[in-house]
């Protein structure tokens, strides 16, 4: 089961294990060490600027919510992935009881891909929250774009793929939006500025709320952040990466970070 992280860079850096899975410890003390060149830091994220994410409990569950980078939107700490498991090696009825378990027990936040089980994992998602009847409101749908299937045409991040992409994944997932569509890696063969131009589309076209991106490196997210300011475009607010995989941007950007742990013989 693919379980999802919100962090900040505050908790990839702390060595204590109960505060990367956002658990407050009553033990820990804020200080500055004298000598040396690591810092004592408290469980609490910190705050500089806008990257402001204040944790609160919710009200009727001990999860904690933080914001998702530098938006608005309040995210659980644990999210649940549908990756591997949906739509393949469990059953569509233990996947309903995992979903079912997750939210009501404070989990907002459900992730699946287009790619996942060739869109089997968001079709069971889909089915399981229609069933569900859950208010729209009350919980947070992501996706990712990039594999969507053997023609040329259906796979990368031009803008037609991502147009129609996201347009099979919310038939899939039988929602009229999503709140965050993922890049779910980089594409070389398509500039930048048309990744971005189309993401801004799908966000004006509510189609979705947000955009962010999975698996790119420092400098790519850097890039993207450049053109969206550049052309006055929808800016990436997330990047999905695995714990291994942390590679920190300029300091105004590094709280906006969802990760999941992985297994040994996973790389994801």
């Amino acid at each position: 089961m693919q379980v999802s992280i919100a962090c900040t860079e505050h908790n990839l850096k702390s060595r204590n294990s109960e505060d990367r899975l956002c658990v407050r410890s009553p033990n820990q003390n804020t200080g500055v060490g004298q000598g040396g060149k690591h810092r004592l830091v408290s469980s609490r994220p910190y705050t500089a600027g806008h990257a402001h994410m204040k944790e609160a409990i919710g009200r009727h569950s001990s999860m904690k919510y933080r914001n998702l980078g530098k938006s608005g939107l309040r995210v659980s700490c644990l999210g649940l992935g549908t990756w591997v498991t949906f739509g393949s090696q469990i059953s569509d009825e233990m996947a309903e009881n995992l979903v079912t378990t997750a939210y009501e027990h404070g989990v907002n936040l459900f992730d699946t891909a287009e790619v996942y089980a060739s869109g089997r994992a968001e079709i069971t998602l889909g089915n399981i929250i229609k069933k569900k009847g859950w208010r729209r409101s009350s919980f947070v749908v992501t996706t990712k774009i990039y594999w969507g299937g053997q023609a040329e045409t259906e796979r990368g991040l031009s803008r037609k793929h991502i147009i129609e992409g996201l347009r099979g994944s919310l038939s899939r997932l039988q929602i009229d939006y999503v709140d965050i569509v993922f890049a779910n890696r980089t594409d070389v063969n398509t500039p930048m500025e048309e990744v971005v131009r189309a993401m801004t589309f799908v966000i004006n076209q509510g189609k979705a709320m947000y955009w962010g991106t999975s698996r790119w490196s420092a400098m790519e997210i850097m890039r993207s952040l450049w053109w969206s300011h550049q052309m006055e475009q929808a800016v990436p607010v997330s990047s999905v990466r695995s714990l291994v995989q942390w590679a920190p941007v300029k300091p105004q950007h590094r709280s906006w970070t969802v990760h999941w742990p992985c297994r040994a013989d996973l790389w994801l």
